[in-house]
Protein backbone atom coordinates (compact mmCIF):
# COMPACT_ATOMS: atom_id res chain seq x y z
CA UNK A 1 0.00 0.00 0.00
CA UNK A 2 1.31 3.33 -1.15
CA UNK A 3 1.59 5.71 1.93
CA UNK A 4 3.71 8.72 1.02
CA UNK A 5 3.80 8.98 -3.15
CA UNK A 6 4.40 10.93 -6.08
CA UNK A 7 3.39 9.57 -9.79
CA UNK A 8 3.82 10.81 -12.89
CA UNK A 9 2.79 8.99 -16.30
CA UNK A 10 3.97 10.69 -19.72
CA UNK A 11 2.37 9.82 -22.21
CA UNK A 12 2.37 10.95 -26.19
CA UNK A 13 -0.21 10.44 -28.50
CA UNK A 14 2.27 8.05 -30.35
CA UNK A 15 2.00 5.85 -27.41
CA UNK A 16 5.10 6.41 -25.38
CA UNK A 17 5.21 6.52 -22.12
CA UNK A 18 7.42 7.35 -18.88
CA UNK A 19 6.02 5.92 -15.68
CA UNK A 20 7.62 7.13 -12.42
CA UNK A 21 6.88 6.09 -9.00
CA UNK A 22 8.71 7.77 -5.97
CA UNK A 23 7.46 7.49 -2.49
CA UNK A 24 7.08 5.26 0.83
CA UNK A 25 5.10 1.96 0.77
CA UNK A 26 3.68 -0.29 3.85
CA UNK A 27 2.87 -3.92 3.40
CA UNK A 28 0.06 -4.21 5.14
CA UNK A 29 0.02 -7.66 7.20
CA UNK A 30 3.75 -7.23 8.24
CA UNK A 31 2.91 -3.58 9.95
CA UNK A 32 -0.51 -4.93 11.29
CA UNK A 33 1.89 -7.96 12.60
CA UNK A 34 4.00 -6.31 14.11
CA UNK A 35 1.89 -3.61 15.28
CA UNK A 36 -0.04 -6.41 17.35
CA UNK A 37 3.31 -7.72 18.59
CA UNK A 38 3.01 -10.90 16.69
CA UNK A 39 5.63 -10.92 14.51
CA UNK A 40 9.27 -11.38 15.77
CA UNK A 41 12.30 -8.98 14.96
CA UNK A 42 13.91 -12.47 12.90
CA UNK A 43 10.68 -13.19 11.14
CA UNK A 44 10.43 -8.84 10.09
CA UNK A 45 13.56 -9.15 8.90
CA UNK A 46 13.52 -12.01 6.81
CA UNK A 47 9.64 -10.72 5.33
CA UNK A 48 11.24 -7.64 4.59
CA UNK A 49 14.19 -9.35 2.71
CA UNK A 50 11.66 -11.31 0.54
CA UNK A 51 9.80 -8.01 0.05
CA UNK A 52 12.76 -6.69 -1.31
CA UNK A 53 13.99 -9.80 -3.23
CA UNK A 54 10.65 -9.33 -5.07
CA UNK A 55 11.26 -5.58 -5.96
CA UNK A 56 14.64 -5.99 -6.99
CA UNK A 57 13.35 -8.72 -9.55
CA UNK A 58 11.65 -5.82 -11.10
CA UNK A 59 14.38 -3.90 -13.43
CA UNK A 60 11.98 -1.03 -13.16
CA UNK A 61 13.14 -0.63 -9.18
CA UNK A 62 15.56 2.23 -8.79
CA UNK A 63 15.93 1.84 -5.30
CA UNK A 64 14.42 -0.13 -2.71
CA UNK A 65 15.00 0.43 1.10
CA UNK A 66 13.35 -1.25 3.84
CA UNK A 67 13.10 1.23 7.40
CA UNK A 68 10.87 -0.41 10.19
CA UNK A 69 7.74 -1.71 10.86
CA UNK A 70 6.59 -2.70 7.43
CA UNK A 71 7.41 0.71 5.53
CA UNK A 72 9.93 0.78 2.65
CA UNK A 73 11.65 3.63 0.26
CA UNK A 74 10.80 2.43 -3.32
CA UNK A 75 11.63 4.65 -6.73
CA UNK A 76 10.51 3.04 -9.77
CA UNK A 77 10.88 4.20 -13.18
CA UNK A 78 9.84 2.36 -16.47
CA UNK A 79 9.33 3.46 -20.12
CA UNK A 80 8.63 1.88 -23.95
CA UNK A 81 6.21 2.09 -25.97
CA UNK A 82 2.32 1.26 -24.67
CA UNK A 83 1.06 -0.10 -27.85
CA UNK A 84 3.18 -2.80 -27.70
CA UNK A 85 3.38 -3.27 -23.64
CA UNK A 86 -0.52 -3.28 -23.84
CA UNK A 87 -0.88 -3.27 -20.14
CA UNK A 88 2.04 -1.09 -17.31
CA UNK A 89 1.59 -1.62 -13.36
CA UNK A 90 3.16 -0.65 -10.71
CA UNK A 91 3.25 -2.33 -8.25
CA UNK A 92 2.55 -5.96 -10.60
CA UNK A 93 -0.95 -7.22 -11.97
CA UNK A 94 -2.48 -8.69 -8.82
CA UNK A 95 -1.30 -6.00 -6.13
CA UNK A 96 -1.35 -3.04 -8.50
CA UNK A 97 -1.66 0.45 -7.37
CA UNK A 98 -1.49 2.07 -10.57
CA UNK A 99 -1.74 1.07 -14.08
CA UNK A 100 -1.86 2.31 -17.95
CA UNK A 101 -3.62 0.31 -19.99
CA UNK A 102 -4.18 0.21 -24.06
CA UNK A 103 -6.76 -1.48 -25.98
CA UNK A 104 -5.81 -1.55 -29.70
CA UNK A 105 -9.21 -2.58 -30.86
CA UNK A 106 -10.62 1.36 -29.92
CA UNK A 107 -7.46 3.25 -29.49
CA UNK A 108 -8.09 3.45 -25.98
CA UNK A 109 -6.19 4.07 -23.41
CA UNK A 110 -7.06 3.79 -19.73
CA UNK A 111 -5.20 5.05 -16.32
CA UNK A 112 -6.62 3.70 -13.35
CA UNK A 113 -5.89 3.82 -9.21
CA UNK A 114 -6.75 0.56 -7.57
CA UNK A 115 -9.81 1.03 -6.06
CA UNK A 116 -10.44 -0.17 -2.23
CA UNK A 117 -13.67 -1.13 -0.88
CA UNK A 118 -14.54 1.95 1.95
CA UNK A 119 -14.70 -0.86 4.34
CA UNK A 120 -11.23 -1.79 4.14
CA UNK A 121 -10.35 1.87 3.74
CA UNK A 122 -12.01 2.41 7.02
CA UNK A 123 -9.76 -0.93 8.69
CA UNK A 124 -6.78 0.52 7.16
CA UNK A 125 -7.24 3.97 8.50
CA UNK A 126 -7.92 2.62 11.84
CA UNK A 127 -4.66 0.60 12.56
CA UNK A 128 -3.10 3.87 11.51
CA UNK A 129 -2.54 3.54 7.62
CA UNK A 130 -2.72 6.60 6.33
CA UNK A 131 -2.13 7.57 2.20
CA UNK A 132 -1.32 10.98 0.77
CA UNK A 133 0.49 11.75 -2.30
CA UNK A 134 0.14 12.86 -6.27
CA UNK A 135 -0.48 11.57 -9.41
CA UNK A 136 0.21 13.64 -12.10
CA UNK A 137 -0.53 12.45 -15.87
CA UNK A 138 1.19 14.95 -18.68
CA UNK A 139 -0.33 13.97 -22.13
CA UNK A 140 -0.91 15.48 -25.79
CA UNK A 141 -3.65 12.80 -26.63
CA UNK A 142 -7.47 13.61 -26.08
CA UNK A 143 -8.93 12.67 -22.90
CA UNK A 144 -12.04 11.57 -22.99
CA UNK A 145 -12.76 11.48 -19.20
CA UNK A 146 -11.01 12.16 -16.14
CA UNK A 147 -11.71 12.75 -12.31
CA UNK A 148 -8.27 14.43 -11.61
CA UNK A 149 -8.09 17.34 -8.77
CA UNK A 150 -6.61 19.69 -11.53
CA UNK A 151 -6.06 20.40 -14.77
CA UNK A 152 -3.45 22.75 -16.59
CA UNK A 153 -1.98 23.50 -20.13
CA UNK A 154 1.64 22.78 -20.84
CA UNK A 155 2.05 25.37 -23.79
CA UNK A 156 5.91 25.44 -23.28
CA UNK A 157 5.65 21.26 -23.79
CA UNK A 158 4.17 21.64 -27.50
CA UNK A 159 0.46 21.93 -28.84
CA UNK A 160 -1.94 20.10 -26.83
CA UNK A 161 -0.25 19.06 -23.36
CA UNK A 162 -1.89 19.24 -20.20
CA UNK A 163 -1.40 17.75 -17.33
CA UNK A 164 -4.10 15.84 -15.09
CA UNK A 165 -2.70 15.92 -11.19
CA UNK A 166 -4.67 13.79 -8.81
CA UNK A 167 -3.90 15.24 -5.41
CA UNK A 168 -4.44 12.43 -2.88
CA UNK A 169 -4.70 13.91 0.92
CA UNK A 170 -6.01 10.69 2.36
CA UNK A 171 -6.92 7.37 2.21
CA UNK A 172 -10.47 8.20 1.17
CA UNK A 173 -10.10 10.41 -2.13
CA UNK A 174 -11.53 9.28 -5.09
CA UNK A 175 -9.49 6.63 -6.78
CA UNK A 176 -7.62 8.14 -10.05
CA UNK A 177 -9.02 7.66 -13.33
CA UNK A 178 -8.27 8.75 -16.77
CA UNK A 179 -9.43 7.68 -20.36
CA UNK A 180 -7.87 8.52 -23.58
CA UNK A 181 -7.45 7.87 -27.29
CA UNK A 182 -4.64 7.61 -29.10
CA UNK A 183 -6.02 7.78 -32.57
Amino acid sequence: MPIRFDAEIDLSRRGYYEFFFDGYMAKVALYDGLRKGEISKEEEQKQAKQIETDFQRDTSTKEFKYFKKGHFKVNWHRKGDLTKAKTVTFVRRNEHMLSISYNSKSGRVSVAGRSIKRDTKRQLADIGLNMTGEIRVITDTAVISHNATAVKKLPKRGPGYRMYTWKIKNIFDRTPSLITTLR
